[in-house]
């Protein structure tokens, strides 16, 4: 351990430590301009130069080693003159009033602190173009920060240096605006600029934060922590956790910027219920009383059967485990479930049934490690964007990449193979892969001999899904099957990510276990940089279902028959023995008439579920459907008969579980805009009081209720709310002395020792292609909105893509006259839509994607009836439809 002097303070540091981080270990202020923990040291500012003991010349702190036995010099006169003297070049031409603006940035800081007094004036243009972000160069001092961190950490490319010397701007490609550019908007340029060249508009708009609050972002699964930065009651900005393992300081459109939301006009801010037709205000006690009531006569008539609840992935572990505690024990029924049904239910299936743990078996922090990266079905750079890009940030630094997805998505254009599967086909293609594997031998026989069993029946099943036999049907050239099949073998570790792009199909749950069996058939699993980990779609939809809210699992995802014992004795109830009914079997029982009530938390089912008009339809029937939410959304306006306000993620307390098994923090930063918009476990304990079971429903905080989960949940024990203060742990985490799992399966399968390779012969789906109906459509999401566009749809992020959009391959488009931003109508067997076209060889001839976000487009009048043949995940990736231009 090397071992310096700082000014005559001794200092111990790890080897590969920077004079500069040694330096601040010592506790000493080294200035910096062009430094950013989060790229990579390039020491061009000289601004942290210090002195070292033998060196004939001041060096940069920030790209020198520490070396054992140094004795550094950090503030001798020679040295505070030359960072003076850089400062006052700075100034020279530097805006003068700029630094009594915005005297918090640290440009300005340095200027001040050194007594430098900016005296100029520039005349570049000003950049208003963007809704999130101001840019003005006359404020540039070219550290490059903002050109570095878009090329290192984001991957986009958008600032570029243009001139030499002094002449130097940064500018974007072409000098477009940057509205106009490639911009993510991901913030980072903003984040790391020192001066007021990049700058946030809400805080210019809304003023300097006067506090931040740490807490995790409410959107994608990836669970980036974030720092919120309130002033006067109100956010103004939003920045990336620096510290975070899971975000380390970066950011996407959505967690960065797209809070707006929080403050639209048409917040709930009051109990709502139907009278004539027409939801009115009400008070808190008459909703809890009407609801009581209703489901009281229900429960009486009917049986708790009738009744159902719906958890939400947008509520925190402690409100989802209240939900199916108040399903199981105050209405006595297993009728409980979330909208992983329609996205991960397939993943955790598959899973659990080859893993015995239906979850991530690594980290992200693998990503780093592979030198293999297999992404399927996940469209990373929009869906989850930082994610997506550390995975593009890995292929460029030399990991080999195979992407598996029907478009030419952004991570296409990083890949070593893109195989452009047909869309339905996964199955074919990755057993086609298994069985190059085994064919050429290229599988991991010693792991296979001990932790395998059956090997010889998945061999034979497998005898028939040659290349050659399989390029038909997937539209993949067999040379490419094989091609990816050895790479990912032969280059290990080899690491999975997978998405909605597996699992929403007839045989989602196949396609997760056929990518699980390349794992195991390789040996890439256990083991640092190896894996398979599912890309989670919304910020607690793994929460969600482990929680509970899932009708064959208890709390910790344990199944009823082993679990049951343990919650009975915790609740001090009965638990129901009746099998309890998924969310599209719930949907078919109201449409029957035997599903009479269903409570409905932050999910808007009407917006997101295929076949929207049939499943409209079902709602209507039910006697008592209660909407819990921030907004009056679909299913509420649709045929809610009461709907409970609600706080969000960003006014309560409580956790999420993330896509890597982390639990982490989720913190209040400002007030909800009114009393009756609480946490939604509030609601659910005071409706379960009325009905009798108040004493199983006392808790006064969010922290109780976790506690109680701790002790339903033995994996999670460890997890007390002191130990997540930081940044969280990850399951299992049996007792407090444990340190978290980052890796799963080393030495045993949660389930034992070995486990059996899964195979079901690949089936067509009966979503098919025909005269009428020539066009596969697929449907997905994008950057920048987020699901049923609850939040992102009120928020700025609306100008950077205003509405769904058809992609259409150019020669499709030019075959039936349809012109680039044209209105297409779309038609399908249960329905049309409107949208415009934008023409794009992301997709192939013949397929088409759209995007489900938009309200009034609805998309999901196209979507379909066929579901998942084990857990009835709907098939949204592939319907048959025709187009047409919209004339007149």
């Amino acid at each position: 351990m090397p071992k310096l002097t700082i000014d005559g303070v001794a200092v111990e540091v790890t080897p590969g430590t920077t004079l500069l981080e040694a330096c601040r270990r010592a506790g000493k202020d080294v200035p910096t301009l062009c430094h950013d923990e989060r790229i990579k040291p390039i020491g061009a500012c000289r601004m942290c130069l210090v002195e070292v003991q033998g060196s004939p010349v001041p060096v940069a702190s920030c790209a020198t080693p520490a070396k054992d036995g140094a004795v550094v010099a950090t503030a001798t006169p020679a040295l505070v003159a030359e960072r003076r003297a850089l400062l006052e070049m700075l100034a020279a031409d530097y805006p003068a009033d700029a630094p009594a603006a915005r005297p918090d940035k640290p440009f300005h800081r340095l200027l001040a602190s050194h007594g430098v007094v900016a005296k100029g004036a520039r005349s570049f243009a000003s950049d208003d173009s963007h809704p999130y972000l101001h840019v003005d160069m006359n404020q540039c001092v070219t550290c490059y920060r903002c050109e570095r961190i878009c090329d290192e950490v984001q991957g986009q490319n958008v600032w570029t240096s243009v001139g030499r010397g002094a002449a130097t701007v940064l500018s974007t490609p072409g000098g477009t605006s940057l509205k106009d550019s490639p911009c993510v908007s991901c913030g980072a340029c903003a984040s790391t600029c020192p001066s007021g060249a990049i700058d946030d508009k809400t805080v210019l708009r809304l003023g300097v934060p006067e506090r931040f609050t740490r807490t995790t972002c409410p959107y994608c699964g990836v669970g980036c922590e974030l720092e919120v930065g309130v002033k006067g009651g109100r956010i103004t900005q939003i920045l990336p956790a620096m510290d975070s393992p899971v975000n380390k300081g970066h950011t996407c459109v959505k967690g960065r910027y797209a809070w707006g939301f929080l403050d639209a006009s048409d917040r709930v801010t009051r109990p709502l219920i139907r009278k004539d037709g027409v939801l009115v205000p009400t008070s808190w006690d008459e909703a809890i009383g009407f609801v009581a009531g209703r489901l009281q006569n229900i429960l009486a008539k009917h049986g708790p059967t009738a009744v159902g609840v719906l958890g939400s992935s947008r509520s925190t572990n402690e409100e989802n485990y209240v939900a199916q505690k108040f399903a199981r024990v105050a209405l006595g029924t297993n009728n409980v479930d979330c909208c992983a049904r329609v996205c991960h239910a397939p993943t955790a299936y598959a899973m659990a049934g080859l893993f015995g743990t239906g979850a991530a078996t690594s980290s992200y922090d693998d990503l780093e490690q592979a030198r293999t990266i297999l992404v399927c079905g996940a469209n990373a750079t929009e869906n989850h964007p930082v994610v997506g890009a550390r995975i593009r940030q890995a292929a460029r630094r030399g990991a080999a990449l195979i992407v598996i997805d029907p478009r030419r998505i952004e991570l296409a254009a990083e890949a070593t193979i893109h195989l452009a599967t047909k869309p339905g086909t996964n199955v074919a293609l990755l057993q086609a892969m298994a069985h190059v594997i085994l064919r050429d031998g290229l599988a991991d026989e010693a792991f296979l001999q001990e932790r395998v069993v059956d090997l010889g029946a998945f061999r034979a099943a497998l005898a028939e899904a040659t290349p050659e036999r399989v390029s038909a049907i997937c539209h993949v050239p067999a040379a490419q099957i094989v091609a990816a099949a050895r790479l990912y073998a032969t280059s290990k570790p080899g690491l999975i990510v997978h998405g909605l792009g597996v699992t929403e199909h007839r045989q989602g749950s196949d396609g997760v276990a056929a990518l699980s069996d390349l794992a195991v058939l390789t040996g890439n699993v256990g083991k640092p940089g190896s894996g398979v980990n599912p890309l989670r779609g919304q910020n607690n939809v793994q929460g969600s279902a482990h929680m509970g809210c899932e009708p064959s699992r208890l709390t910790g995802y344990l199944p009823i028959a082993k679990g049951k014992a343990a919650h009975e004795a915790l609740w001090g109830a009965t638990l129901p023995s009746a099998p309890g009914r998924d969310l599209m079997q719930m949907l078919d029982d109201a449409a029957a008439g035997s599903l009479r009530a269903l409570w409905c938390m932050g999910y808007d089912v009407a917006q997101t579920n295929p076949h929207r008009q049939a499943t409209i339809a079902a709602l209507k029937k039910l006697e008592l459907l209660v909407v819990q939410d921030l907004f009056v959304n679909e299913t509420a306006a649709e045929a809610a008969h009461v709907v409970i306000p609600a706080a969000a993620s960003f006014e309560k307390d409580g956790t999420f579980m993330n896509a890597e098994r982390r639990v982490s923090r989720v913190r209040a930063a400002v007030a909800p805009p009114s009393p009756d918009c609480k946490p939604d476990w509030v609601p659910l304990a005071d409706l379960a009081r009325a009905l009798g079971h108040g004493a199983q429903f006392a808790w006064t905080n969010v922290e109780q209720i976790w506690d109680e989960i701790r002790v339903a949940w033995p994996a999670g024990q460890g997890m007390a709310y002191r130990r997540l203060e930081q940044h969280g742990l990850q399951w299992p985490c049996p007792d407090e002395s444990h340190p978290g799992s980052t890796l799963l399966h080393g030495e045993t399968f949660s389930m034992g020792k070995t486990t059996k390779l899964a195979f079901e012969r690949f089936v067509e789906t009966p979503e098919r292609v025909s005269e009428r109906f020539p066009f596969l459509l697929v449907t997905g999401r994008t950057l920048h909105a987020f699901n049923a566009g609850t939040m992102t749809g009120r928020t700025k992020n609306l100008e950077l893509r205003p509405t769904d959009v058809l992609d259409i391959h150019p020669v499709d488009a030019g075959r039936l006259g349809i012109d680039d931003g044209a209105r297409v109508r779309v038609t399908s067997v249960r329905g049309e839509v409107e949208l415009p076209a934008r023409l794009t060889t992301e997709v192939q001839p013949g397929e088409l994607f759209t995007t489900f976000h938009d309200v009034k487009a609805r998309v999901n009048d196209l979507t379909g009836d066929v579901r998942d043949t084990s857990v009835h995940t709907p098939e949204y990736k592939v319907t048959a439809v025709a187009l047409a231009p919209v004339t007149g």
